[in-house]
């Protein structure tokens, strides 16, 4: 069991955070087999803080988010629009700030299921 109770699973050789992850990602494999969406990506990292250099020295590591999936949606026909999306189900305080770094710094609104 995990901090926020949730508890995670391997299936087919890839880890989840949680049951609702997994279960999510079997609805957008189905998505995708479909053609309703495509590229579908699991844990693509989103840099939103460089690291802080002095002289040389590390002085701060990156500040960056994992989304949960990313993919394209198809808006209209032959119009895909990208979408970033968590696989929510506790928003703790250092996610609500990653998720608006996400629209300042990418322009992207992460999308909660």
């Amino acid at each position: 069991m995990a901090k926020y109770g949730n508890c995670r699973i391997t299936v087919g050789g890839e880890t989840f955070d949680s049951r609702r992850e997994y279960a999510r990602f079997c609805e957008l494999k189905l998505l995708q087999r479909c053609g309703k969406i495509r590229e579908l990506t699991r844990q693509e990292k989103f840099v939103l803080i460089p690291a802080q250099h002095i002289d040389g020295r590390l002085v701060e590591r990156e500040c960056s988010y994992r989304a949960d999936f990313t993919y394209q949606e198809e808006i209209a026909p032959g119009h895909w629009q990208r979408v970033v999306e968590d696989a929510k189900g506790c928003r703790t305080e250092v996610y609500k700030i990653k998720k608006k770094l996400m629209l300042q710094v990418h322009g992207i609104r992460v999308r909660e299921v």
